[in-house]
């Protein structure tokens, strides 16, 4: 396909024919249909799998041709809907075909040939008639898609069972459902300069943010790529701390957690072709709470968001502890303790910082190959593949037994992070806190979290501090970080955002 050099629509149809099949030339999928109104030529062209041919037979062609065989002449048009009297050399009305005669829903005029060959790759109908320097297009976009179900990155035992799918209309569907105001904005935008992927920013106008929405338009309006394929792509090109291991926007494949991050001052992105939605900004405490902690009552959410902190803890931390205290600092834990540590491990080849090391390595190969495997099989070898190489290690003296105690303890509660992105930065920061303590022991964990807490205080995302509302306290936005107050008391909407309308409960 070559690019497209004369942009204007010829009155001559078999000019425009002629370039649109030099253009197109060696696509098989095209179909072409050329086809008479009266004495007029015309044409039309869309793709197959992509159009609607129901919707075009029905409601297009055959409206065309009936009113065709009616007047005999295309000119005539405009005589029978004003019933007035004109010559047969009268232009035809491009007004009267648009809402007199084709019964579709959407028709849409363009004058650059450009635009409208862009809007037939994503599934719309050109039509072209001899005469007219300007062309129809004709909205018959039905594609196979995937039929809405249940997300499953992110599972709920009391929210509601829909999740975003591949199709940007359904998702903005799903969106607005949760949003029946006036007041939300969904905003289209084209990126990718051969994909065309279209996309969609979402906010509720009287809430949001005014100086985060102007900071993603520009930063959207930087992006000159060939190609968009998903969310993802999106995610890390307009995402803060490009080096940074914490992900500054937040993926979610759920409309309710979309429509709450609305509701409270931020922005949505959505992508066709991807089931993800970006929120942002967003903040590392956020990243902790979970749909179902708002569907719960109050005293139970609080408790389990202490759980899966103090579990968010030990996971980072219990692997270099360990090795810590093996390697330099044996004498703070208790005698007995010492011994029986010191028994497991008689015959382990390793020194313990080598023996975490193998351990996490193997448990991250094993779950990254179950991520990669069907789920029936996946299900199986998971837990058969874990039993096996835990045995055999401690059978083989390559790791000792309370090093497979600490792991399985460290895999459990890694787990208890709602964010899939947030535990594989834990992940890799719980590889580097066992590198440090096998240097420097207890002193070298601490030199690690130093630096790391220095690193989050100093991100951003979208001008947001990432650990609001910890850097700037606010007694409000303390409602709901550690604990979840009941949902009486959230009077206010999150401070940290600095939204137009603050009141949220009166």
């Amino acid at each position: 396909m070559k690019e497209v050099v004369n942009d204007e629509i010829s009155k001559s149809i078999d000019e425009n024919i002629k370039y649109i099949k030099e253009l197109l030339e060696g696509n098989s999928d095209m179909v072409f249909r050329e086809f008479l109104i009266g004495d007029k030529k015309a044409f039309i062209m869309y793709i197959d799998g992509m159009a609607d041919k129901d919707l075009l037979n029905d409601y297009v062609l055959e409206s065309l041709m009936l009113e065709s065989e009616k007047l005999g002449n295309i000119s005539d048009i405009k005589n029978r809907i004003l019933n007035k009297r004109y010559e047969s050399n009268d232009k035809c009305n491009v007004n009267n075909i648009k809402n007199k005669i084709l019964t579709v829903t959407d028709v849409s005029e363009k004058d650059k040939l450009s635009k409208a060959i862009d809007l037939v790759l994503s599934g719309d109908t050109l039509l072209l008639i001899d005469g007219m320097d300007k062309a129809y297009v004709i909205a018959t976009r039905l594609w196979p898609v995937r039929g809405i179900g249940e997300p499953e990155s992110e599972t709920t035992i009391k929210g509601s069972r829909d999740g975003f799918t591949e199709t940007i209309r359904f998702n903005t569907a799903l969106v607005r459902r949760r949003i029946k105001d006036t007041r939300l904005k969904i905003k289209s935008k084209t990126l990718g300069v051969r994909s065309k992927t279209d996309m969609a920013i979402i906010y509720i106008e009287d809430i949001v943010n005014q100086d985060v929405l102007n900071n993603i338009y520009d930063r959207l309006e930087k992006i000159d790529i060939d190609a968009i394929l998903g969310s993802g792509y999106i995610e890390h090109l307009i995402e803060d701390g490009k080096w940074s291991l914490f992900p500054t926007t937040r993926s979610t494949e759920r409309p309710d957690v979309v429509a709450s991050a609305l509701y409270e001052g931020k922005v949505a992105i959505l992508v066709d072709n991807s089931p993800f939605a970006i929120i942002v900004p967003t903040t590392l405490p956020s990243l902790f709470q979970s749909p179902d902690d708002y569907y719960e009552k109050w005293i139970h959410s609080s408790i389990i968001r202490i759980i899966r902190l103090f579990s968010i803890i030990i996971s980072i931390i219990l692997p270099s502890m360990y090795v810590a205290v093996t390697s330099y600092h044996s004498a703070i834990i208790p005698t007995k303790l010492a011994y029986f540590i010191a028994a497991s491990r008689e015959g382990v080849p390793f020194p313990a910082y080598m023996e975490a090391l193998i351990m996490e390595f193997s448990l991250a190969f094993l779950m990254e190959s179950l991520i990669r495997l069907p789920k029936p099989i996946g299900a199986t070898i998971g837990i058969v593949g874990g039993l096996i190489i835990g045995q055999a290690a401690v059978s083989a003296g390559i790791v000792s037994p309370i090093m497979i105690i600490i792991v399985s303890i460290t895999t459990i509660t890694s787990f208890t992070a709602p964010s899939y992105d947030v535990s594989l930065s834990f992940r890799i920061i719980r590889f580097l806190l066992i590198i440090a303590a096998s240097f420097l022991g207890l002193y070298g964990i601490i030199l690690g979290l130093i630096v790391l807490l220095i690193h989050l205080v100093r991100l951003k995302s979208f001008g947001i501090p990432y650990l609001s509302p910890i850097v700037n306290p606010s007694i409000s936005d303390f409602k709901d970080m550690y604990i979840r107050a009941p949902i009486r008391f959230f009077k206010k909407r999150p401070d940290y955002m600095k939204t137009r309308d603050k009141i949220r409960q009166r």
